[in-house]
Formats: C-alpha cells, sequence, structure tokens
C-alpha cells in the first residue's frame, strides 16, 4: 500500500489518500476509515489489514489525479522530533575525510540527532530561509523509516517488523550554523528544512530497505547517487540502537542519513541558491521536488 495526506482545491482539509500509480483514492469512503495516516498508524496492525482488505473489495470508486491534488508531508505535524543518523554511509564518510586531509575510519556508533516537527514540510513545498541567518544552505538526500509498532530495547533480528512503512526526506543543513554552534541540531532545525513525502510506502510493499537507490537532483544536474547498501548502520541495526533505554511510538520518524555528494563535500563546495529546484528520490517510493525561494 502506498498512503499520501492530501487536500483538493473543493476541500483543503489534509485527509488520508491511498495511492494508485498516478491516482489518489480519499479514504474517507471507506467506513471507520481513520481521518489521516498518523491517526491509522497509531490504530495498529489490525486496522491495517482493514483497510488493506477495505480497498481490494471497492469496485471502481472515484478518484482524483494526482496534478489534481495538494500533496502534504505524509505526517503533516509529527508528534515528536525526526530522528536523525549523521555520517551515515561509507562513501559520504570516506570522501569527507579524503576531502579534509584525514585518516579514513568507520565510526563504531550512530550520531544521532534530531529536526522539529516545525521544519517539516510536503514534497512539493517552497524552501526558504534568511540569508541573514545562514548563507551555506546544503541538500541531503534520506530514505526515511516510519515506526508503526512501538518498543524498546529492540533486538535487532525483531527491528524491521515494528517498521509500518518508508518515505523520502531531504534533510536539508544549514552547514555555516552548524559549524557555529558545534553540534548538528540549530543548522538542521530551520523552517522548511524537512521536506518528506510523497507517500509511506508500506513494508511488505517496499521490500529490502539495504538495496535502494537515493539521488538527488538540482535543476535537473545529478548530486547524488548512491545505495542504501552502503549504510554503515543498517535500518535494522538503527533501531535496534536508536531503542536502547529508549521508546520508540507509532509514527516516530528516521531519517537514515544521505550518501556521498552533498555540496559540502564538493570541491569548490556548492551551496543551494535562491530558484533552484531540488529533487530527490528514493527508488520505490517517489520524488520530492521542492524549489528554493527567498525568505
Amino acid at each position: 500500500m502506498r498512503y499520501a495526506t492530501f487536500s483538493t482545491s473543493d476541500d483543503t482539509q489534509p485527509r488520508l489518500g491511498i495511492v494508485f500509480a498516478d491516482r489518489v483514492l480519499d479514504a474517507g469512503i471507506i467506513p471507520r476509515a481513520p481521518d489521516s495516516l498518523l491517526a491509522l498508524i497509531q490504530r495498529g496492525p489490525e486496522t491495517w489489514r482493514g483497510i488493506a482488505q477495505a480497498v481490494a473489495a471497492l469496485d471502481r470508486p472515484r478518484t482524483y489525479a494526482a496534478i489534481e491534488v495538494r500533496w502534504h508531508a505524509p505526517i503533516p505535524r509529527p508528534t515528536k522530533n525526526v530522528f536523525c543518523i549523521g555520517r551515515n554511509y561509507a562513501e559520504h564518510i570516506r570522501e569527507g575525510a579524503k576531502a579534509r586531509g584525514q585518516t579514513f575510519t568507520l565510526p563504531t556508533h550512530p550520531v544521532f540527532f534530531t529536526k522539529p516537527p516545525t521544519s517539516v514540510i510536503g514534497p512539493t513545498d517552497d524552501i526558504s530561509w534568511n540569508p541573514g541567518i545562514t548563507q551555506q544552505v546544503d541538500w541531503e538526500a534520506e530514505l526515511g523509516v516510519v515506526i508503526g509498532v512501538g518498543g524498546r530495547d529492540i533486538d535487532r533480528a525483531s527491528a524491521l517488523p515494528h517498521i509500518f512503512g518508508y518515505t523520502v526526506i531531504n534533510d536539508v543543513s544549514a552547514r555555516d550554523l552548524q559549524t557555529a554552534h558545534g553540534q548538528f541540531f540549530k543548522g538542521k532545525s530551520l523552517d522548511t528544512f524537512c521536506p518528506m513525502g510523497p507517500v509511506i510506502v508500506t513494508a511488505d510493499e517496499f521490500g529490502d530497505p539495504q538495496n535502494k537507490r537515493v539521488s538527488l537532483r538540482i535543476n535537473g544536474v545529478e548530486k547524488q547517487n548512491g545505495t542504501t547498501a552502503d549504510m554503515i548502520f543498517p535500518v535494522d541495526q538503527t533501531i535496534a540502537i536508536l531503542s536502547l533505554g529508549c521508546t520508540l511510538e507509532p509514527g516516530d520518524i528516521i531519517s537514515t542519513g544521505t550518501p556521498d555528494g552533498v555540496g559540502m563535500g564538493r570541491t569548490p563546495q556548492e551551496w543551494l541558491k535562491v530558484g533552484d529546484l531540488m529533487e530527490t528520490e528514493v527508488e520505490g517510493i517517489g520524488v520530492l521536488r521542492n524549489r528554493v525561494v527567498a525568505g
């Protein structure tokens, strides 16, 4: 199943949608269906199965063309900060070390940080910032993981069944703020710095999360093209480590790191500028298309 949050010109209230190719079904036509994707996730596996069965039984329901609707972030307002991992792709670390003239070594523990709910925007929404605050804004294409079944101290071997589905995230980053503050949070947390979507693909449909292409283009020019097989801490291990002493809840979102090709690591360094169109893609999910506008 492919779930989205959408609205229309006739009804601007965001609501739960089910996506088939280039069509969107309003889940509101299904009796007792939740009114939001977050509510669906929180109701648990029995409800997920019931919705899937109800959709399969529908006979030619009315749907909207993808171009007719406004696409929102699948979870427009997460209940917690988005969990993120820094430096989680081997080639990304290797190239960064090379640029700094340092020896390449893999980390033994993941670097976690978070982005607040106020940074989340939809898959076609604009990215903006005040140039008086930052002038070095960078891109990071990432696979997003959405928790479906909560837990704490989750064993790695049983981690993947805790996942509801997967989405696309761009961990937009103000590098000068990162440097100035000596940590990740502030530079990662400005408003509009967490584009997400366009859908959440359920875990059963998505398949192996360690065999997907992650890429990014700016104005049609490819900047990132990696594979989740290059993750240092795969999705199951990330969940196991993050959940140690820390309860993960249904609807929690984890952004799993970015492959090589970010602007900071280029020679010369590259930064986003007004007018740029950034396309962030994860194989099997879809594409975010976010334009940079003046803040």
